[in-house]
């Protein structure tokens, strides 16, 4: 399983009970950390004709590992940075008398920045077991081999190396569709070095997640579409992970904004928080395993009762909405427990493939395929309307003057943009009935719709600025400072060196050879002044 932030974690795998995968990360300091600090002269050639310090290879995958110990009084944790983690965990727990409750419990965990659920999943079933025979020299002769990789780079496939075993990634990007693979399948011959093909790297399998729940699947798109505070209580923290992680996936390519935390336990910092009466939840989506929750959290507004994911090709029973006066007992049945009154109409359809597909035992892998494009086209349903109206707020091009300060970009305004649903709303690419325009109201004051818009704010002033230095450098700007006095010649100088630095430091999509160009403008400015200018501001920055 995996963990998220101070305490979330998110999906795992079963073994034998012996070594059954299901552990938590809590308040232990661990055993071990590779990938610490290394001393400066401690470079070393990676091969590829990079100068690299030691580890860091490693950190461009894993920020460290960790062995945790268990306390029986203080439970498990290790502290760690306040931004956020996804850690990786594989929880073995072998029958042993010696031991006050009669098991030897132990976890290994990855520690990353990166949220590839799917690759660390399938590192640590490689890792765990031999780790667990062999201790730190095996974990040690790992992370070596971690450190030779070669960086994530979004679009990239790679060949991964681990302690004897090759696996074929592809990196993914953000213009990724949800549940499409684009892995060259190369020739048998040419991949007999491939040990392992990993068609994705970060998606969990989401109908396996949704099917105790797919009747339900359009209202729970809604709760999380709306940042609705979600409780997930399950039988394990694999199960709760997996759901937590498939909920937060369900409303791609639109990113979830609030916070989640797919293995949430008593001994997390926030559980005060969560837990208390006396405010409103917070908008935060929780997996739970531990049975006290079900009484703590009852206030919460939503709460998905779920009981054993089956294995592939078994189908659960649909569990009921349910009010949540009725979860009152710690062995209440599984349930949707909520109050909340869709805005939308149940899509039949979508049902009925996904029903018929389970009487023809379709695949899991298939039926994730269909439930994926099914989520992804009503969110973009959604979505388009939105995107099209924040275009229109953005200044015509013909209104950006080099010599004046870029444009602002109009305000966004709920009424108006109501008004252009009419004509140019889902309707257009749903086949969905129901109350569009009430739920684009709810979706407007929450913290995806904040998160989004200033995302999408952010890189419209972005564009706005690189269109301004575009402009900037097709002006002939050596006639320009024939015309102006040397005040305000160096004036223009800086306030140019300044655009490149803001250029570079906000990655402004300005054109290849954009940049160039204002350095030579910028060189040929110097040039034209006085010597003693020319050694002041070629002091000011490299050009």
């Amino acid at each position: 399983m995996a963990l998220r932030g101070p305490a979330g974690l998110g999906p795992g795998s079963r073994r034998p009970l012996d070594e059954a995968v299901a552990g938590a990360v809590g308040r232990e300091a661990p055993a071990l950390l590779a990938a610490g600090g290394a001393p400066e002269d401690d470079e070393e050639d990676d091969g590829r004709g990079r100068g690299l310090l030691r580890w860091d290879g490693f950190s461009a995958w894993l920020h460290c590992v960790c062995v945790v110990g268990f306390d029986l009084e203080l439970g498990q944790a290790v502290e760690k940075d306040p931004a956020y983690f996804y850690g990786y965990v594989y929880f073995r727990q072998v029958r042993d008398k010696t031991l006050k409750r009669g098991y030897f419990q132990k976890s290994l965990v990855l520690i990353s920045k990166l949220p590839y659920i799917h690759f660390f999943h399938t590192v640590l079933k490689q890792l765990a077991p031999e780790y667990f025979e062999k201790s730190e020299p095996y974990l040690e002769a790992a992370c070596n081999d971690v450190d030779r990789w070669p960086a994530p780079v979004p679009g990239k496939t790679l060949h991964l190396p681990i302690m004897g075993v090759v696996m074929k990634v592809r990196i993914p990007t953000c213009h990724d569709k949800p549940g499409t693979t684009q892995i060259v399948q190369l020739t048998q011959q040419a991949d007999t070095n491939i040990s392992v093909i990993l068609p994705t790297v970060h998606e969990v399998d989401i109908f396996r997640c949704f099917c105790p729940v797919f009747l339900h699947s359009q209202m729970l798109w809604e709760l999380v579409l709306l940042g609705e505070p979600l409780v997930v209580m399950a039988p394990s923290p694999s199960e709760s992970s997996e759901t937590v992680l498939a909920l937060v996936n369900c409303i791609s390519p639109l990113k979830y904004f609030s916070d989640f935390r797919p293995y949430f336990t008593i001994h997390d910092s926030e559980f005060k928080e969560y837990t208390t009466r006396t405010q409103a939840p917070p908008s935060v989506i929780l997996g739970v395993t531990n049975p006290f929750f079900a009484k703590t959290l009852q206030h919460w507004p939503h709460i998905i009762r779920i009981g054993d994911l089956k294995p592939t090709g078994e189908i659960p029973k649909q569990v009921k909405v349910k009010k949540l006066k009725n979860l009152k007992t710690l062995d209440s049945k599984p349930g949707v427990y909520t109050s909340y009154k869709p805005y939308l109409n149940r899509d039949e359809e979508i049902i009925k493939q996904l029903q018929k597909g389970v009487q023809q035992k379709r695949p899991s892998e298939a039926q994730s395929v269909i439930l994926r494009r099914y989520f992804l086209e009503l969110t973009q349903s959604f979505i388009i309307p939105l995107e099209r109206y924040v275009a229109s707020l953005m200044p015509l091009q013909k209104s950006i003057s080099p010599w004046k300060s870029p444009p602002q970009l109009r305000q966004f305004l709920p009424e108006e943009f109501m008004k252009t649903l009419e004509k140019t709303g889902p309707q257009l690419t749903s086949r969905i009935k129901g109350d569009w325009i009430g739920l684009y109201r709810h979706f407007l004051k929450s913290p995806n719709f904040d998160g989004w818009f200033k995302t999408r704010r952010k890189e419209m002033i972005q564009k706005l600025e690189a269109l301004h230095l575009e402009a900037l450098c097709e002006e002939d700007l050596l006639l320009w400072i024939q015309k102006h006095t040397e005040v305000e010649t160096v004036d223009l100088v800086l306030k140019l060196k300044n655009k490149l630095l803001q250029a570079d430091r906000e990655h402004l999509p300005v054109k290849p050879d954009t940049m160039e160009k204002l350095r030579t403008h910028i060189d040929a400015i110097i040039l034209a002044l006085p010597e003693d200018l020319q050694g002041i501001l070629l002091k000011t920055g490299m050009t």
